[in-house]
C-alpha cells in the first residue's frame, strides 16, 4: 500500500494512492498518517479502496507521516560516499539528528538559507517506525517498519563541516528534509537491501546507487539505534547516501536559487524541488 498526506502545508488529510494511481481520502478511518495510526495499522485489513472517496484535482502531497518525534539520520553509511566526502568508513554507524521542522513535502522546494555557498544534495531511504522498537534484535527489527520512503537529506556544507561544533547545524536548516511522496508499506517492498536509487540536478545524473552497498544495513540500523533510546511510531530513520553529492566533485557543486531536483528511489516514488533563497 502507498500510503500518503495531501493538502496545504499544515492541514494535510490522509490518503492513500490506488492502483490506477489516484488519490483516495482516508479520513474516514484515521485521523493523520501518524503514530498512533502507524502503531496499529489494523484498519488497512480489509479496506475497500475503491469505495474511498477520491480526490480530485492536484493537490500538494505533505510529508508521508505526521508528528514524527525523532528524525534520525546515519552519515557515511556508503563506503564509496565516505571515500569521497574525504573520511574513513565508521567503525560503528554515525547518528545525527535532522529538526523535526525540517521536515517538508516531496516536492517542496529547497530553500538555501541566508549566507548558505554549499547547500547539498543527498538521496536516501527512508525507514519510518511502527512499532516501538527498544533493545531490539537484528532478526526482529524489520517487524517494527511501517513503511519506506524517499528522503532528501538537504545538507549545507559550510554549516555542518566549518563552523564549528555537529553537523546539526548544517543538516536541520527549513526544508532540509523532503520526505515521500508515500509511505510504501514493508509487503511492497520485497527486500530493502537491493533497491536502485538516483538524483538528477537540472536534468544531470549526480547520484546513482543502490541500499546493496550501505554498510550497515536497515535491520543492523533499527537494532544499533534501540540500545541507545525508544523509537516511537512515526519516527524516521534516513540511512545515508551513495556517492555523487555536490561535495564529492572536484571542484565541489553545489545548489543554487533556480536549479531544479528530481530523485527517486525503486517502488518509493519521485521527488521534485526547486531550490529558492530564503527570504
Amino acid at each position: 500500500m502507498k500510503l500518503l498526506r495531501y493538502g496545504p502545508a499544515g492541514a494535510e488529510k490522509p490518503g492513500l494512492l490506488d492502483n490506477d494511481g489516484r488519490i483516495r481520502d482516508l479520513s474516514g478511518f484515521i485521523e493523520d498518517l501518524s503514530g498512533n495510526a502507524l502503531a496499529d495499522m489494523s484498519w488497512l485489513e480489509g479496506l475497500d479502496v475503491d469505495a474511498l472517496p477520491q480526490v480530485d484535482g492536484n493537490p500538494r502531497l505533505g510529508p508521508c507521516v505526521a508528528g514524527t518525534g525523532k528524525f534520525m539520520c546515519i552519515g557515511l553509511n556508503y563506503a564509496d560516499h565516505a571515500a569521497e566526502s574525504g573520511m574513513d568508513v565508521p567503525s560503528e554507524p554515525v547518528l545525527f539528528m535532522k529538526a523535526t521542522s525540517a521536515i517538508c513535502g516531496p516536492n517542496d522546494p529547497i530553500i538555501i538559507p541566508r549566507g548558505s555557498v554549499k547547500t547539498d544534495w543527498e538521496v536516501e531511504l527512508g525507514v519510518v517506525i511502527g512499532k516501538a522498537a527498544k533493545y531490539v534484535d537484528e532478526t526482529d527489527a524489520l517487524s517494527h517498519v511501517a513503511g519506506y520512503c524517499v528522503v532528501n537529506d538537504v545538507s549545507e556544507r559550510e554549516f555542518q563541516i566549518e563552523r564549528q561544533g555537529q553537523w546539526a547545524k548544517g543538516k536541520g536548516c527549513d526544508n532540509f528534509g523532503q520526505t515521500g511522496p508515500w509511505l510504501v508499506t514493508p509487503d511492497e517492498i520485497a527486500d530493502p537491501q537491493n533497491l536502485s536509487m538516483w538524483l538528477d540536478v537540472n536534468g544531470e545524473r549526480m547520484q546513482d546507487g543502490s541500499t546493496q552497498t550501505m554498510v550497515y544495513g536497515v535491520a543492523h540500523l533499527i537494532s544499533y539505534l534501540s540500545r541507545f533510546f525508544t523509537l516511537h511510531p512515526g519516527d524516521i530513520i534516513s540511512t545515508g547516501t551513495p556517492p555523487g553529492v555536490g561535495l564529492g566533485f572536484n571542484p565541489p557543486r553545489y545548489l543554487k536559487a533556480g536549479d531544479t531536483v528530481e530523485l527517486g528511489i525503486e517502488g518509493l516514488g519521485i521527488q521534485r524541488q526547486t531550490c529558492v533563497d530564503d527570504d
